[in-house]
């Protein structure tokens, strides 16, 4: 599979941006291969919701095949949106829209059931959820998708809110048929993390990119990053999977990909200042603090004092 990409005969998608106002844009120029766009609204007396509203769609991308000068463009194959009802209760209503597609391009790939191989593309999707409150919040949720790519989930104001902790390649390839998927009997649950900040971003291009190549570490789940206390002269930055972070013995938050961690021991107190957990299987980049601007290192461990910020909870 990734003599496609390496041969240029396909590429890999950029990471979407932090905000988004032109979704047709942003399809136009390849940049994704499918967008679940919900669009909703509601209308309260009180605490009873006595109208409401729901718009939106799948939007898909393509795929582009070049060869040599030569390239071709083939358009994605959309599924039938799946809108349940609405649900209304004491103050708020929850709408939920699954969306997706498939490539039109094939893709020969290997499956567990006769006949063993397909040439179809395995379906991609999200389903959301929007609940609106009568108070005026909203609260958005990625409740399920499909195992591969990584799923980004923006807010009402466009931006970046929300992504999928794991994407699992071989999972989504070894998609033996529809059945699995919510046009079939199931929904993939999916573990999903609270977005990065824009100073983690512009460090992990750093990262990945810099002039020291990082290495590259998977842990299984259960397996420790950092413990607390213990030496550290190294950043790891967070490529797939999702890590528990513990201070004191205390859980203080999941992170997953895009986070940055082990800054505040390099700068600080040169001993970790939290345990971190691997809670699924995880992938990490890691690399000296030599690789990154120190003054962004400072500015993100001021951010980053999960201990204040767990005392000030329990108090």
């Amino acid at each position: 599979m990734k003599a496609g990409f390496s041969t240029g005969l396909n590429h890999y998608d950029a990471p979407p941006p932090d905000h988004i106002e032109d979704v047709a844009g942003l399809r136009d120029a390849d940049a994704f291969r499918f967008a679940n766009v919900l669009t909703c609204w509601a209308e309260f007396d009180g605490a009873r919701c006595v109208a409401h509203g729901q718009d939106g769609g799948t939007v898909m991308g393509s795929t582009t095949v070049r060869v040599g000068k030569l390239d071709a463009t083939f358009a994605a194959v959309s599924l039938p949106e799946l809108r349940p009802a609405p649900v209304c209760g004491d103050g708020w209503v929850a709408f939920t829209q699954t969306c997706g597609g498939r490539t039109a391009l094939p893709l020969p790939r290997r499956i567990s059931r006769p006949p063993f191989v397909r040439l179809q593309s395995p379906v991609v999707w999200t389903t959301l959820r929007l609940t609106i409150h009568a108070d005026g919040r909203n609260v958005v949720e990625l409740v399920g998708a499909s195992p591969f790519p990584r799923h980004w989930i923006y807010d009402a104001s466009g931006d970046l809110a929300l992504k999928a902790g794991v994407a699992n390649w071989r999972e989504w390839v070894g998609q033996s048929s529809s059945s699995a998927t919510p046009w079939g009997d199931e929904d993939s649950p999916v573990i999903v993390t609270a977005a990065e900040s824009a100073l983690e971003r512009q460090l992990s291009k750093l990262v990945m990119a810099g002039a020291m190549k990082p290495q590259i570490r998977c842990l299984a789940a259960g397996e420790i990053l950092a413990s607390q206390g213990e030496p550290g002269n190294s950043i790891y930055l967070v490529l797939d999977g999702v890590v528990d972070v513990c201070v004191d013995g205390r859980p203080v938050g999941d992170l997953g990909p895009g986070a940055v961690l082990g800054e505040r021991a390099v700068i600080e107190t040169a001993r970790r200042t939290a345990t971190v957990t691997a809670v699924t299987p995880v992938k990490v980049a890691e690399v000296t603090a030599q690789a990154l601007d120190i003054a962004a290192l400072q500015q993100l461990a001021a951010n980053h004092r999960r201990e204040l910020t767990l005392d000030l909870a329990t108090r």
